[in-house]
């Protein structure tokens, strides 16, 4: 609905088409809500209990084509951040119930159950999914490194939705243009260069920038159900190791010195201690950071004007003045809402710079040290519960031959003959790499 009509600009000038998807009636937001519920349902029983990678990618295709190209990616639980930290900045403005649910919905399932919603229903993760062809492994220290650029990012999203300063994750959101078919050049070259380092280095996006995805990492590292490779006894085979292309399979943990151990210990003591002092720090550093970026806002800079005006540094009313001066808002008023923005963020850089030192400080208590493993598992905050490992368990091979999840009962030499040719398999594709 236009409030008021367009200008008719003599120079030949086009408005540009509004990239907000127009708003659905009550029944319909209903219905995706209802969908996103059922999909998330559907999703942890084929994860969890089916167990089988073709139901998951049927599952994918489904959401992919109604919740990314049909609904145009909108609304986006990735998104929906940015309208909860709004909510939290503006009392003026309420977060509609149909986003908050889509933004909670997936979080309480990864609570739950773990990272389903990234398994099949997440349609940039999707996207992104049925393009990867040869996954290659990263080294470590590069997966920590990028590791922290969603946090980082997260960060940042919050930030600018809760000072009121747009919503920067829809922006440069890579896909949703694809899904509405009007992507601008940079943001089409953004996307197709994801999906083209998608089809090597598996889920880029999902990985190394996804903020909602750092929330869902969180939550499903204290899931009550987890994704497990094995139904059973782990035989140490090593073939989900090769299969997963996130690197998201923890190997067991090797038997340590007692020394290396308590020494282990110790340094993860050391920065729990400094946690309270690494998130005021950072909160102190993004609070001195948003004082000084408040000065570029127009409303606080018109206030400055004012002031110089008064004080006589300025001779002359610029601009700015003279159009307030015109508008009849009382100056009293005017530096009550300069102070509001200030204000404003000074809280959000509090927040922020807090949240970036407790992040990073979590972060090098994590792998200081790490929890005891004695057979291959997915890691909890990680796995992003594709179920490509399934199929090469030869536990779960025997389940669904005996199609039930008691322990097997073949005999021992059959079970010893499968467990060589797996393991030589194994050492073949290392060979070749």
């Amino acid at each position: 609905m236009i409030r008021f009509p367009k200008p008719d600009f003599e120079s030949g000038y086009v408005l540009p088409e509004t990239q907000t998807v127009a708003a659905r009636a009550a029944g319909w937001e209903t219905l995706d809500v209802v969908l996103l519920a059922l999909a998330l349902a559907v999703g942890t029983w084929l994860v969890l209990k089916h167990r089988r990678r073709g139901g998951i990618v049927a599952l994918m295709l489904a959401c992919l084509a109604y919740f990314g190209f049909y609904r145009e990616g909108c609304v986006c639980p990735v998104g929906s951040i940015q309208n909860v930290a709004q909510a939290l900045g503006d009392s003026g403005y309420g977060v509609p119930l149909v986003v908050l649910l889509f933004f909670l919905l997936p979080l309480l399932t990864a609570l739950f159950f773990g990272r389903t919603f990234c398994a099949g229903i997440c349609p940039l993760g999707a996207i992104q999914d049925i393009v990867i062809v040869k996954p290659v492994r990263l080294p470590a220290w590069l997966r920590h490194a990028l590791g922290v650029i969603p946090t980082l990012y997260l960060g940042v999203a919050l930030l600018l939705a809760y000072a009121g300063a747009g919503y920067l994750v829809c922006r440069y959101d890579p896909f949703v243009g694809l899904f509405r078919l009007s992507a601008t050049l940079p943001m089409l070259i953004f996307g197709g260069g994801l999906l083209l380092l998608g089809t090597v280095v598996a889920r880029p996006y999902c990985r190394f920038l996804c903020p909602y995805g750092v929330l869902l990492g969180w939550a499903s590292a204290c899931s009550w159900k987890r994704v497990t490779v094995t139904p059973n006894d782990c035989v140490q085979c090593r073939l989900c190791e090769t299969a997963c292309p996130f690197d998201a399979i923890r190997v067991p943990s090797p038997e340590r010195e007692s020394e290396a151990r308590w020494s282990r210990v110790r340094r993860m003591g050391l920065y729990l201690v400094l946690l309270p002092a690494l998130a005021l720090a950072g909160g102190w550093t993004g609070a001195r950071l948003m004082r000084e970026l408040a000065a570029v806002d127009p409303r606080v800079e018109l206030v400055a004007e004012l002031d110089a005006e008064a004080l006589g540094v300025k001779a002359e009313s610029g601009s700015r003045s003279e159009a307030f001066r015109a508008s009849g808002m009382s100056e009293a008023a005017a530096r009550a809402e300069a102070d509001e923005v200030k204000l404003r963020l000074h809280r959000a850089g509090l927040g922020f710079g807090g949240f970036i030192g407790l992040a990073v400080g979590l972060q090098l208590a994590g792998l200081s040290i790490g929890r005891r493993r004695v057979d291959y598992e997915p890691d909890r905050q990680h796995c992003l519960a594709c179920g490509r490992c399934f199929a090469y368990c030869p536990r779960e091979q025997q389940r669904r031959k005996q199609g039930s999840t008691t322990e097997d009962t073949e005999d021992t030499k059959g079970t010893r003959r499968l467990l060589c040719n797996m393991k030589r398999a194994v050492g073949t594709r290392e060979g070749r790499s």
